[in-house]
């Protein structure tokens, strides 16, 4: 996976800068198949623009309640499965390839150009083809989903 990340900023005029210009070299695989790489995170809220913290090195395991995460996902066909649900709201938008998205059983199709909005429901994601599905992902912190006193908390 080579993500090129571009990143700006001011110099000490106010003038704005490229800060950061490179292939992403942070990336992980949670499991076999897949591969990821944070490409920028914040953990307050509002945001603070001018912090000179390089935010794809922040550790974004377990998001607390001001954090935002940009990430791009890559899954291979056959990617390993993993049914987990996050305390986030995700904006999700399928780059290259298609995949099929599985909700408590329920499976919708993603192709290119699709987007989806991932409000705390467990899910996994499938990808049966013969292609990579890429997918950037925006994750920002959301309190559990709460169903009559029953808290969907993170899970996997």
């Amino acid at each position: 996976m080579k993500i090129r990340r571009v990143v700006t900023g001011h110099d000490q005029n106010g003038k704005a800068i490229v800060k950061h210009d490179e292939i992403c070299s942070n990336i992980i695989s949670r499991r076999p198949l897949h591969q990821s790489c944070v490409i920028w995170s914040t953990g307050q809220f509002p945001v603070d623009n001018t912090d000179p913290s390089n935010g794809n090195s922040r550790d974004v395991s377990v998001l607390k309640k001001d954090d935002t995460v940009f990430r791009i996902v890559q899954y291979d066909p056959g990617v390993a499965p993993r049914n987990h649900r996050t305390e986030t709201i995700d904006y999700a938008i399928v780059m290259s390839g298609s995949i099929d998205m599985d909700l408590d059983g329920s499976t919708v199709h993603l192709k290119q150009g699709d987007v989806v909005v991932q409000r705390g429901t467990i899910h996994n994601w499938i990808n049966s083809g013969t292609e990579p599905c890429i997918i950037a992902f925006i994750l920002i912190a959301a309190n559990p989903i709460d169903i009559a006193d029953n808290f969907l908390t993170a899970h996997g």
